[in-house]
């Protein structure tokens, strides 16, 4: 699988790049934003994405690649303040690793994305085929149109469609979709299900599939298609 690093410090590149070899990926390295963006279109499994480049803000980029991508994107950045991590994890990243950091933790986080991009389950239908769920392709149709969803993004929504009316507590969701050695923070899950219910949702304020459950957490509300 092809792994993209975008990390304008060499040292901090080498690193990532030799702990990936050893695990099998085929990695390329960009040091700036533009360069990024020209490799972007040699296609890649997952893009591990530092924010403070020299040229262009990680935060564009990310934003860039999402408005017609939904490849798995890690940010790896010195901004560790809880604001920044919601951010990014807003405007599409999947994971958010804080400098300094483990290069083994990261080479898990790395495993664990990728594994989550892969389905072998079912067809989900909702509503009378308002939202159709793919969990073998990763695909989801509303109204039958198609949306792109970012892994995570995936992952959560059909956990918890997979139990429509089961109540998920954020740490239910979290260890679930994130891991139980993930680091941040609940609300985490509350900017991953805002992302979604923009995307699924004819009125995001008045939700028909995933309703908050005040001081808990969330259930999905959608009416199951009869096979």
């Amino acid at each position: 699988m092809k792994i993209l690093v975008v990390e304008d410090e060499k040292k901090i590149s080498d690193i990532v790049k030799a702990y990936l070899q050893k695990e099998g990926y085929a990695v390329t390295v960009a040091s700036t934003g533009s360069e990024a963006i020209d490799f972007l279109k040699e296609g890649f499994d997952l893009i591990i994405l530092d924010l403070m480049l020299p040229d262009i803000p990680g935060e564009e980029i990310c934003e860039m690649i999402r408005k017609d991508s939904d490849i798995p994107i890690i940010m790896l950045t010195a901004k560790s303040d809880e604001e920044d991590r919601i951010k990014g994890l807003g405007i599409g990243a999947d994971d958010y690793v804080v400098k300094p950091f483990s290069p083994r933790e990261l080479v898990a986080r790395v495993k664990a994305l990728l594994r989550r991009t892969k389905g072998n389950k079912r067809i989900l239908s909702f509503n009378g085929g308002d939202l159709v769920i793919d969990t073998a392709s990763l695909e989801v149709r509303k109204g039958n149109s198609p949306l792109t969803l970012t892994p995570t993004e995936f992952k959560l929504l059909s956990t918890i469609a997979e139990r429509p009316g089961q109540v998920f507590t954020r740490l239910q969701l979290v260890n679930t979709i994130l891991g139980y050695d993930f680091e941040g923070y609940d609300r985490t899950i509350d900017a991953h299900i805002k992302n979604i219910r923009h995307k699924i949702e004819d009125d995001p304020r008045n939700p028909s599939y995933i309703k908050t459950v005040y001081g808990v957490g969330y259930k999905f509300i959608g009416r199951l298609d009869e096979d």
